[in-house]
């Protein structure tokens, strides 16, 4: 029986998982990837239709908040629904779920205020943080690859899918500016 699943007695299982994934970067990949993948639209759109570094970090926080809340939403009203949960029993296991969602940000966040403090314009600042979620992007497709038993090739075809789902919402990126 997977977590969703889980009824309240069954939190021992979430508390265990959570000691060996602390930050959910192996369970939360999904979000992960989700969240990653919004941010990477949002630089590639805002990036030429905002003024400033400030105002991009907000239209990307704002954003992934919105998917976030959404995604929140429909996990905890999934639960009751499908599983009987208690709405707060079924919210706390959508927190716990779909967090990486809105934890995505925060590298690309950290990225675009680097940038900026380093001296770098809002168009450099967003392409190098537009950079970073197709890396990030590469990288948990190759982890995808390496924990689902794929060939050295497999994972290497794997990163490649990752980085051609980035390197679309750079082509975006191009397309608009």
């Amino acid at each position: 029986m997977d977590d969703r699943n889980a009824e309240p007695e069954g939190d021992v299982r979430i508390d265990r998982r959570s000691k060996r994934d602390p930050f959910g970067l192996i369970s939360g990949g999904e979000g992960l990837i989700t969240g990653t993948v919004v941010c990477a639209a949002v630089i590639a759109y805002g990036g030429g239709h905002v003024d400033s570094t400030a105002q991009l970090c907000l239209a990307i926080f704002g954003t992934v908040l919105v998917y976030w809340v959404a995604h929140l939403h429909a996990r905890t009203l999934g639960a009751a629904v499908t599983h009987g949960h208690h709405p707060l029993v079924a919210l706390r296991l959508a927190l716990h779920e779909t967090w990486p969602i809105a934890g995505a940000s925060v590298l690309p966040i950290l990225v675009l205020l680097v940038a900026d403090v380093a001296g770098a314009s809002l168009r450099t600042a967003a392409w190098t943080a537009l950079i970073a979620t197709i890396v990030l992007l590469t990288a948990y497709s190759y982890l995808a690859g390496a924990r689902s038993g794929l060939s050295p090739w497999g994972r290497v075809a794997s990163a490649a899918v990752g980085a051609g789902i980035g390197l679309l919402v750079a082509a975006l990126k191009v397309a608009l500016h």
